[in-house]
């Protein structure tokens, strides 16, 4: 894999061949390697690698940049790599309207408030690891499931899906189908985490939407 810049620039890195794979896996997620996760970390530069992954759950493509400036939310559930380029957190969305979190400090709009956790997680992370189908290789918002890598010596060296920590904390909840199951089930513990109220369900407004 060539590991560019979001400027586009090539920047000389090694990537570990070794990847935990869940056998038989149908979807681009699951169980990860966090030592492998950790060794894309560049000095100085925030990483993010995308893992494109086929109907077998066998990885058939790698991407990779690296930005001294970390990587942006420009949505509740969308990350910026590029302007022609952005990762979708799927399955997940904000609450509707206004919410209030006295306990937080917040009062705003749901959107802002799930950006705002959002734009934390990315600008602390050190290696943003995501994972998308084939299908998601060419299209400029890619439905994906993302981990990033966190450290501070001492205290804290972790490997943790965004997803989770974002429904678990109350920034995002777990979106439904037109049937109304929800999109992501694995999630639903993280959403019972949340809605011990966390976030957006400090509000009980947000119970009745």
């Amino acid at each position: 894999m060539i590991l560019r810049s979001v400027t586009g620039n090539v920047i000389p890195f090694a990537v570990a061949s070794a990847v935990c794979l869940l056998a038989g896996q149908t979807r681009a997620g699951g169980k990860i390697d966090p030592a492998y996760v950790k060794s894309l970390a560049v000095p100085g530069k925030t990483v993010l690698v995308i893992e494109y992954y086929d109907p077998a759950g066998k990885v058939v493509d790698r991407k990779g940049f690296a930005s001294p400036d970390g990587f942006r939310a420009v949505s509740p559930v969308d990350i910026e790599i590029n302007p022609k380029t952005s990762l979708h957190l799927y399955g997940l969305e904000a609450c509707n309207g206004e919410m209030v979190n006295r306990k937080e400090g917040f009062a705003g709009t749901c959107a802002d408030f799930a950006r705002q956790q959002l734009e934390v997680m990315l600008r602390e992370a050190k290696v943003l690891f995501c994972r998308a189908f084939l299908t998601e290789r060419e299209a400029p918002l890619q439905d994906a499931t993302c981990f990033g890598y966190y450290n501070y010596p001492g205290s804290l060296d972790t490997v943790d899906n965004l997803e989770e920590q974002l429904v678990s904390l109350g920034a995002l909840r777990l979106a439904k189908k037109p049937d109304g199951t929800v999109m992501r089930p694995d999630l639903a513990e993280a959403e019972k985490t949340g809605r011990g109220g966390l976030g957006m369900w400090a509000d009980p407004r947000v119970y009745g939407q």
